[in-house]
């Protein structure tokens, strides 16, 4: 069967070849799957212009658009262990990691059609007899979406719901490595009720499928997740016919540990923070900077436990993380722990991919913990995308000098505070130039809570009801004020 999605319809690549989906764990065929090149995306530009143009879908009444995207939700729900499986078998993560991905992208969609019918518009009180201000929101058009491979339906599920939500079109193209579920979310956006155009999906490398996203003049919207550098090639692109654009380009993100934070909540959070999914993750906290006083008994025990996580593949039920994407991505994390090395960071555990036993057939790479690590190094400023762990420190009391640490980075997407003090977990998140700020947790998110990004790790902001979004940056701070372990890493006998 033809894996294109363009105007209603199931079609093969008129140019381009086919990929070999194979799954990290074990190198396994998955699937095999057609490749799009510009003159297909071409035909999916112009299906969705065609859909938004002169189809029902943009003039629909935003409760019914809301009610189409309750019944995805519906059938996410019904179709999780399917798609759970497929995912797993792309990305190589843990089966009941995707099973939980699951429940957060049904929650997605639901949230979005929940909130079609109620973001629509103000009136403004004009102060002028006879006269009448409506502010009202529009779609924009076409959206190119181009999505990552870490967490292939949740990254769409983020930018499909709200553009569907709006009364948008949209040609998908996610990662050429990991494209079994968008093909699934095409058949069921079919059976919930979105009209033929509305939805489109072109798969392939970013440079042949991708490209025309950011350049044709019929897309009105692109928006991208992933790496820095592809980022700024689609912002340059998209320069030529001034997009709307939003990038989330990752981060390198900083925990914050004071010496007065609760030791087995703070390890906890630790390990779970940076080797969760192998480090594969936007927002992963690889850069712990902790008190002086803290260092020595934290540390340990994070390399300790560190070294007792066990490595598997999707459906081992043992297995507490899995493997990295491809041996390309391998090699890459080699190369910045190889580099943190050689720039004076103590090596305390991991640093070499698994080549005996059942991981050798699969891209494993160990929990990694490099200490004695400083601001200016490589693998401390540049975003490895792996389960590496950096670690600073900060002299003891000196609030100051931990902000400054955390914020010295090009990024500011994400980052974290453990104490229990909370008037010091205010100050500092107060001060951290990043998007998302923690206090006594990682990684929790909503829906409805903006994921904005400093420095460059993102850019697309909207301008809020003063006018004043545009000149602001968004923060999100979640402060736990019941905080507990995040029980992701079990806790073996010795």
């Amino acid at each position: 069967m033809p894996e294109l999605f363009i105007g209603g319809q199931w079609v093969s690549a008129r140019e381009g070849g086919r990929r070999e989906i194979r799954c990290p764990a074990d190198g396994q065929v998955v699937v095999e799957v057609d490749e799009a090149g510009p003159a297909d995306t071409e035909a999916a530009i112009l299906a969705a212009r065609e859909a938004f143009d002169h189809g029902p879908w943009p003039t629909m009444p935003a409760g019914k658009r809301g009610d189409v995207l309750l019944r995805t939700s519906q059938l996410l729900q019904r179709d999780r262990d399917e798609y759970a499986r497929a995912e797993s078998l792309d990305t190589g993560k843990r089966f009941v990691e995707s099973q939980y991905d699951m429940d957060d992208i049904a929650a997605c969609f639901r949230y979005f059609g929940a909130l079609a019918d109620v973001d629509a518009g103000r009136v403004v009180d004009t102060g002028t007899p006879g006269a009448l201000s409506r502010v009202v929101r529009e779609p924009v058009g076409v959206c190119g979406l181009i999505t990552p491979w870490n967490y292939p339906l949740l990254q769409t599920s983020w930018k499909v719901a709200p553009a569907l939500a709006a009364g948008n079109t949209f040609v998908l193209k996610p990662s050429e490595l990991t494209p079994s579920t968008a093909i699934l979310l095409m058949r069921t956006l079919t059976e919930a009720g979105v009209p033929d155009g509305v939805a489109n999906l072109v798969l392939g490398a970013g440079a042949q499928a991708g490209a025309p996203l950011s350049e044709h003049p019929e897309v009105d919207m692109v928006s991208f997740t992933g790496g820095l550098a592809t980022g700024r090639v689609i912002m340059a692109a998209a320069a030529g016919t001034v997009k709307n654009i939003a990038l989330e380009l990752g981060g390198k993100n900083p925990l914050i540990v004071f010496a007065d934070s609760d030791f087995e909540l703070t390890v906890d959070h630790v390990l779970m923070a940076v080797f969760l999914h192998s480090g594969q993750v936007c927002s992963a906290g690889s850069r712990l900077i902790i008190e002086e006083s803290a260092h020595d008994a934290v540390v340990d025990e994070v390399v300790r436990r560190a070294q007792r996580i066990r490595m598997g593949g999707p459906f081992d039920a043992d297995a507490d993380t899995g493997p990295l994407i491809s041996e390309t991505h391998l090699a890459k994390v080699q190369a910045y722990v190889d580099a943190g090395v050689a720039e004076g960071a103590v090596l305390r555990c991991g640093g070499a991919r698994h080549t005996e036993g059942d991981l050798a057939n699969g891209w494993f790479f160990p929990p990694t913990v490099l200490d004695g690590c400083r601001s200016g190094m490589r693998v401390v400023s540049e975003e490895s995308f792996g389960p590496v762990l950096t670690v600073e420190t900060f002299p003891d009391g000196d609030e100051d000098a931990a902000v400054a640490i955390a914020n010295d980075t090009r990024y500011g997407l994400a980052g974290g505070v453990f104490t229990p003090d909370a008037g010091r977990g205010q100050r500092v998140a107060n001060r951290l130039r990043h998007g998302t700020v923690w206090i006594n947790d990682f990684h929790p998110y909503l829906p409805q809570a903006e994921w904005g990004g400093y420095g460059e790790s993102g850019v697309g902001r909207e301008l809020g009801p003063t006018g004043l979004g545009e000149y602001q940056e968004l923060k999100h701070v979640w402060q736990n004020i019941s905080p507990a372990p995040a029980g992701w890493f079990p806790h073996r006998p010795e």
